[in-house]
C-alpha cells in the first residue's frame, strides 16, 4: 500500500474542479493539492483493501465448500446444485465459520389481490373494534423510499394463525405472488475464550472494528 503523498513528480499538470474545468497546478492552492492528494491515497488503499476483502470471501467460501463436498464424498454421496447454509465448528469449539444464503423475493402483481383482501379482512373484524390490528396489517404493507416492502413484515403475516376463509385465500395469494430473483452469500466469522463462554463476531466490517 502507498505510505506516502503523492511527490510533485507525481501529481498531473492539472486538477479538474467541481464544474468540470481544467485549473493548471501552478493556479491550485497547495492546501488543496495537498487534500486532493491525501484522498486518493486513503482512496486507493481502500480500494487495494475491498480486493483483498473480494479475494479472501470467494477463497474461504471455495475451501469450505470444497471440505463440504471432500466430507461427502467419504460416504459416497455427492453435494450438487445450489449450496445451502453451513456450519463450521472447530476441534475445542472456539472458532465457528458460518456460510449464509440469503434469498431476495420479488412480489409480482398478485399481491395487489392478497392486499385487497386483507383489506376486506380488516374492515369486516374491525368494524366494531379498535384500529390496532388495522395499523399493524397496514404496517406490513408499507413501502420504503425505493418502493420496496420490507419482506419480512409481510412473511410475518403468513405466520399468523388466523383461520378466517377469507384471510387463508389472501395468504395464499400473497404466497404465488413471491418469486426468488437472487440471493447473497455471506461469510462469518465467530470466536470464543471456552465453550462457557459466547461466541463473538470477528468483525469484518470497517464501521465496527
Amino acid at each position: 500500500m502507498t505510505t506516502a503523498l503523492q511527490t510533485k513528480e507525481d501529481q498531473p499538470e492539472y486538477l479538474t474542479n467541481t464544474q468540470g474545468h481544467l485549473v493548471p497546478l501552478k493556479l491550485v492552492p497547495d492546501i488543496d493539492k495537498d487534500r486532493e492528494s491525501l484522498i486518493n491515497e486513503i482512496f486507493s488503499n481502500a480500494i487495494e483493501l475491498r480486493d483483498q476483502m473480494i479475494t479472501f470471501k470467494q477463497s474461504a467460501m471455495g475451501d469450505v465448500h470444497a471440505f463440504v463436498e471432500l466430507a461427502a464424498e467419504k460416504y459416497g454421496a455427492k453435494v450438487g446444485g445450489k449450496k445451502g447454509n453451513i456450519s463450521l465448528l472447530n476441534f475445542d469449539g472456539t472458532r465457528k465459520i458460518q456460510i449464509q444464503i440469503a434469498e431476495h423475493l420479488h412480489f409480482d402483481e398478485r399481491l395487489i389481490a392478497a392486499k385487497a383482501l386483507v383489506d376486506e379482512c380488516i374492515h369486516e373484524w374491525t368494524a366494531d373494534s379498535n384500529d390496532n390490528i388495522k395499523a399493524l396489517i397496514e404496517h406490513a404493507f408499507q413501502t420504503d423510499k425505493e418502493g420496496n416492502l420490507n419482506t419480512g413484515r409481510v412473511l410475518g403475516l403468513m405466520r399468523l394463525d388466523i383461520t378466517d376463509e377469507k384471510w387463508i385465500q389472501a395468504m395464499a395469494a400473497l404466497k404465488d405472488s413471491m418469486q426468488i430473483v437472487g440471493s447473497t452469500s455471506y461469510i462469518r466469522l465467530y470466536q470464543r475464550a471456552s465453550t462457557d463462554t459466547k461466541f463473538q463476531a470477528v468483525s469484518l466490517d470497517m464501521s465496527a472494528v
